[in-house]
């Protein structure tokens, strides 16, 4: 065997063998670069003589040709061999449902609806939307809403306190939303007809209550506001919120200082089921509380009691939503455990709307 021959099967080997094209290209360089194999022969046909040029020059070249082609055969394997290993590693099962859209996976808080759900209630009826801070003086969170001294919600066990300031003045976190009425009244002249959302806060935790909740409530100022306007409202509230075409209530007297009468509203439901059904069975469940406003709150705000009355009430919203949407526990409000949210939850573009429907 000649040294060509040689040559050539070594070459045909190692070509062979390579796995990948980075191997591939270190054969190539060894045979065919500058200093290649073959390209040593090619420099030696300079030295022969014509009679060995004749015979060597052919073999030598048709060596080249041979192995250019060898390599660049086994160089289109290997890239194929890697695109189809490839295509198996990546492959995707395009028979898989397409993922959802944030719009479609994202879910408005149980909280958020139904505050959007009131605001479209009342809006309805006319009323604005008012709102006020958090942390409250004494004066209007207590003082101007007619609280007596020495009332229990003055206290520390039922209020959250601040420290003393350097004029001794505590502020608190407020306990209901209706120091806003006294701001309102302060800023804004009759008639008034507003709603209040909003966050509030009491030293109370079980699975009806938590230490910061959210309360709605109205207030109506002018000069023939009545009862009769109240409970018209509260109906109305009730039976659009609850979704029932009617809906019995029942007043009964109570007492909050800032109001005079004190009225405490219950439902007309059915418990004998699972669920709660309202505006239908025996069974009666309290929902909210309402009167007419106290006269000191109104000379508080601003306004003379002899030419000006109004009535107020106030509800939890966590509790409506629990009644409404059947929810056994308050806490799971506030444990932000994206679960509960999904199955709870309501899809971002189901706007409450009352000729759509609520909680549509």
């Amino acid at each position: 065997m000649d040294e060509l021959t040689q040559l050539e099967s070594a070459l045909a080997a190692q070509i062979d063998t390579a796995n990948d094209e980075a191997a591939i290209e270190a054969v190539r360089v060894a045979a065919l670069g500058k200093k290649g194999s073959i390209s040593e022969k090619l420099k030696s046909l300079g030295s022969m003589s014509p009679e060995e040029r004749q015979s060597q020059g052919p073999a030598i070249n048709g060596l080249k040709n041979r192995i250019t082609e060898a390599l660049s055969a086994r160089k289109t394997m290997l890239k194929d061999a890697a695109i189809t290993e490839r295509l198996a590693r990546e492959k995707l099962d395009v028979t898989l449902p397409l993922r959802a859209s944030p719009a479609e996976r994202g879910r408005i808080h149980p909280i958020s609806q139904v505050i959007d759900e009131i605001t479209a209630i009342f809006a309805d009826m006319g009323f604005a939307i008012a709102e006020g801070p958090d942390i409250e003086t004494d004066h209007y969170n207590f003082t101007a809403l007619n609280f007596p001294e020495g009332h229990p919600a003055r206290e520390m066990h039922d209020t959250f306190f601040f420290n003393p300031d350097e004029k001794n003045d505590r502020r608190v976190l407020r306990t209901h939303t209706s120091p806003v009425q006294i701001r309102t009244m302060e800023a804004q002249k009759p008639p008034i007809r507003i709603v209040i959302p909003g966050k509030t806060y009491r030293m109370d935790s079980d699975a009806t209550h938590s230490p910061m909740f959210h309360q709605v409530e109205g207030l109506v100022i002018d000069k023939t506001a009545n009862v009769a306007n109240m409970k018209w409202v509260l109906e109305e509230f009730c039976k659009t919120f609850f979704e029932v075409p009617s809906l019995k209530m029942r007043f009964r007297p109570s007492y909050f200082p800032f109001t005079e009468p004190s009225l405490e509203v219950d439902i007309q439901c059915d418990r004998s089921g699972k669920e709660v059904k309202f505006g239908e069975g025996n069974d009666w469940m309290e929902i909210l509380g309402c009167g007419m406003v106290h006269p000191n709150v109104l000379r508080h705000g601003g306004l003379d009691p002899d030419e000006y009355q109004g009535f107020a009430w106030g509800m939890g919203i966590d509790r409506i939503a629990m009644l409404k949407y059947g929810m056994p526990d308050l806490r799971a409000f506030f444990d932000a455990d994206v679960r509960w949210l999904s199955h709870y939850g309501f899809r971002p573009l189901d706007m409450p709307t009352l000729f759509g429907g609520l909680s549509a």
